[in-house]
């Protein structure tokens, strides 16, 4: 099967005269079932409809969305598999110098809120087409929300696009029903009952009965604690059992959510997976210098969708759900055979994973019938007594693929949950992982030390990392191997004081280890920890938090992190004072000595796994925004 058409050369070839769909995406063309863009037109596709894809668009000249011609029944738009803002811009603001989703790894091939100006000139064009947005861009705005690059409130980005419907989530089944509807005659306006999307009504329009209004966007501009109500409220419906429909007014409309869309079944989501992907991307964009992205998950497998783990500064639960499905051992062991034949597999699987890696099934048996339950969480504080923590079907899984011909090593590469996995009284998954999926070193997220830290987050203590790091090293040592736990560790999340980032400093001490890699909060629309950075109020329970937010402030609980480098002594020594611990810029227990000379730290890596560590820094696993 050939990939989409992606030209209109392509559409000659076809000998299609029209189309019935035009989905322009910020990324480049990659035919794969790791980006939202390839999975949506395969659906399509598979239901007997003509779609094209319009790459990275010129967004300067209107013409350049009218290359295909008119669509019969529309344009889909969507930012990319990253939203367009973080694609850009670190979460110092500063202008990144590349996207792995661009060939040739060029940077400034997409605009800035990329929905907002192609949805812009796709109107300049075609003022009556259905036009219809989605992906993690438009999925995070979907209402008034926070942005951080503008500092601002801004406007549902429906409402903002003039776009007709917004589709959230993970979108194959919406996009479906729309598709279908519209060809049978349906206006675009009459859309209003499909789960998952939301729409746009003028306000004398009657409402559901049952529905659940959202302070309205002129209140939450001027009103912080209405945003966090609003945020409570969101967080609260955000489940396909027990969500209903949500109402926000803009002005003279309203903006209405639909339920989320209900989870794919097993079956549903083996099918999607075993669309006819090609696994690659347009020949020309090799001599572009390829898409980076591709590199990362050619060879890597995705076996789940949804994480209850819930974390507060994680879109996933806000994009994908908290409901976890997965997908069937023979569909995976179909797709690992497939992979196998292509001429450039090397024998390596380099990740079974997704969202979780090690969350196969639902946290318990209730949130089937039930759904998640409102204000708890699985894991936090403490794992719920219900949680069945349970990795046997997931060794299975691991050990078929194992066992495949022409495959020498399965990996894990996506974030194991290791909190669930020491809930696990077996155990034989620490054993199974340590001996047959680390690539030297395993990286899991711990984030923080700081109990309120912590809390903030949504994060187990850091008493659960410390017994998982043992159990590993313990484990790593019976079976005769040198492997290494890498930390990710968060500088100014929210209620992340400078005494907490000392605390974080001299726990890094203690354990001698030195970070090469530290994140600082970066505040991504619609999820709970940007709410608390921009009102300073945990939504959840409406108290205060301490925010920090100055660069200053910024740069010096991230220079604690990394107090072992030199070019950070200066910062260190600020910091020290900032937090009054001037007790320890003297002494034996001195983060930073008066002679400048670096602390000994133990060894933590052989010559082998430095220069495995050196090839990760160049090409860093993509942390999920």
């Amino acid at each position: 099967m050939p990939l989409l058409p992606s030209s209109p050369a392509e559409l000659k070839e076809r000998q299609w005269e029209t189309l019935d769909f035009v989905l322009v995406t910020g990324d480049a063309y990659i035919d794969h079932p790791s980006f939202g863009a390839a999975i949506i037109g395969r659906v399509l596709e598979q239901d007997g409809f003509r779609v094209a894809i319009l790459s990275q668009p010129n967004w300067k000249e209107k013409e350049s969305f009218a290359v295909f011609g008119r669509p019969r029944l529309g344009f889909l738009v969507t930012g990319g598999n990253m939203d367009s803002m973080v694609a850009h811009y670190t979460a110092a603001k500063r202008k990144r110098h590349d996207d792995p989703y661009t060939p040739g790894n060029v940077a400034g091939k997409r605009p800035d809120r990329a929905v907002l100006v192609y949805c812009k000139r796709i109107r300049e064009l075609y003022p009556d087409l259905p036009l219809i947005i989605g992906g993690i861009e438009g999925s995070l705005r979907r209402f008034a929300h926070y942005d951080y690059w503008d500092d601002i409130v801004r406007p549902s980005i429906l409402w903002e696009s003039n776009a007709d419907l917004l589709v959230y989530g993970m979108g194959e089944r919406q996009i479906s029903e729309i598709a279908k509807r519209l060809r049978q005659g349906e206006k675009v306006e009459n859309l209003r009952d499909i789960r998952g999307t939301v729409y746009k009504i003028p306000s004398h329009i009657g409402l559901p009965k049952d529905h659940v209004s959202l302070p309205s966007f002129e209140k939450v501009v001027r009103d912080k604690r209405a945003y966090a109500q609003m945020t409570q409220r969101q967080m609260e419906m955000a489940d396909h059992v027990r969500g209903k429909v949500l109402a926000q007014r803009h002005r003279d409309d309203v903006i209405v959510q639909n339920p989320p869309a209900l989870p794919l079944e097993q079956k549903e989501l083996d099918r999607i997976y075993e669309l006819p992907y090609t696994y690659s991307y347009p020949k020309i964009y090799d001599h572009r210098g390829g898409v980076k992205a591709l590199e990362e998950v050619e060879f890597s497998l995705i076996h789940n969708r949804g994480c209850f783990g819930g974390c507060n500064f994680c879109s996933i639960a806000v994009h994908q759900g908290r409901y976890v499905t997965a997908r069937s051992h023979d569909s995976l062991l179909a797709e690992a055979r497939r992979m196998t034949e292509n001429p450039r597999f090397k024998g390596y699987i380099h990740d079974v994973g997704g969202a979780t890696a090690n969350f196969r099934s639902p946290a318990c048996d209730k949130q089937k019938d039930h759904g998640l339950c409102a204000h708890k969480k699985c894991l936090f504080p403490d794992i719920c007594p219900s949680v069945h923590a349970d990795h046997q079907d997931y060794i299975s899984l691991l050990r078929k693929l194992r066992n495949l011909p022409k495959v020498k090593k399965v990996f894990i590469r996506s974030g194991i949950r290791y909190d669930y996995l020491m809930a696990d009284e077996r155990r034989d998954f620490l054993k199974e992982l340590v001996e047959y999926h680390v690539s030297g070193q395993l990286r899991v997220a711990p984030e923080h030390v700081s109990a309120q830290v912590l809390k903030a987050m949504g994060k187990p203590g850091i008493d659960v990392y410390e017994n998982f790091s043992k159990a590993f090293y313990a484990a790593t040592k019976k079976a005769g191997k040198e492997q290494y736990v890498l930390p990710y560790l968060m500088s100014s999340h929210p209620g992340s004081t400078m005494n907490s980032g000392v605390e974080l400093a001299l726990w890094l001490r203690k354990h001698r280890i030195r970070p090469e890699q530290v994140q600082d909060f970066y505040p991504t629309p619609g999820t709970i920890s940007t709410c608390m950075y921009y009102t300073g109020l945990d939504p959840m329970t409406m108290k205060k938090i301490y925010v920090p937010r100055s660069a200053k402030e910024k740069r010096l609980q991230r220079a604690l992190l990394q107090s072992y480098r030199p070019e950070n002594r200066e910062l260190v020594k600020t910091a020290l004072e900032w937090a009054h611990r001037t007790d320890l810029l003297h002494g034996p227990n001195a983060l930073i000595s008066d002679s400048g000379a670096e602390r000994p730290m133990r060894k933590v890596s052989s010559k082998k796994t430095k220069d495995k560590t050196k090839k990760r820094r160049n090409n860093p696993p993509r942390r999920k925004f």
